[in-house]
């Protein structure tokens, strides 16, 4: 079922998630609730959905970009590793500008890490350990932060970068205090 996504200013985003003890018929209605709201945000659209976002502080996301799909519950960081690039991938690197469902239409450019490692459980119980790089990488460690109660907003103030808005194909910086 679609559900309604929680904008930043609701108190649940900001919520340490619990753990999932045992996957039943509630957190697999939920993971289908969690997939069928990411698959209709199209405007803008969305490569990721936690649990918070729609009202349920569970450690439960999906991650969905082009033929990268994900169900993660209970997800655990192994390893984090900085970006990597050859000099030919520096010289052609575009940067990538994070937004969030909870914050549509806003975004900032996020230094995230390269490579991250993480456990976790899929949506038939497997232990998995998988490590995403990239872009993958990027979703992982936004999802993650919902779980944590962080936005990624809470990245742009540390690290002193800007918060753009946009209108149509206006972009405004915007002020964060």
């Amino acid at each position: 079922m679609i559900k309604k996504i929680l904008l930043s200013s609701d108190p649940v985003l900001r919520r340490q998630s619990k753990p999932v003890g045992k996957i039943d018929k509630k957190v697999l209605d939920l993971i289908k609730d969690l997939k069928d709201t990411l698959d209709v945000q199209k405007d803008p659209e969305g490569v990721g959905l936690a649990a918070p976002q729609i009202g349920k502080n569970l450690r439960i996301f999906v991650a969905k970009y082009k033929s990268f799909e994900r169900v993660v519950i209970n997800p655990e960081i192994i390893k984090i590793e900085p970006k990597s690039l050859s000099a030919k991938a520096a010289r052609g690197k575009k940067e990538i500008l994070e937004g969030c469902l909870s914050l549509p239409y806003y975004y900032g450019p996020l230094k995230r890490a390269g490579r991250v490692t993480i456990k976790y459980l899929d949506e038939k119980g497997k232990d998995i350990t998988e490590t995403f790089d990239g872009f993958q990488a990027q979703i992982i460690m936004h999802e993650i932060d919902h779980l944590e109660g962080i936005l990624f907003i809470d990245h742009l103030l540390n690290e002193g970068e800007p918060l753009f808005k946009v209108e149509g194909d206006e972009w405004e910086e915007v002020e964060l205090s």
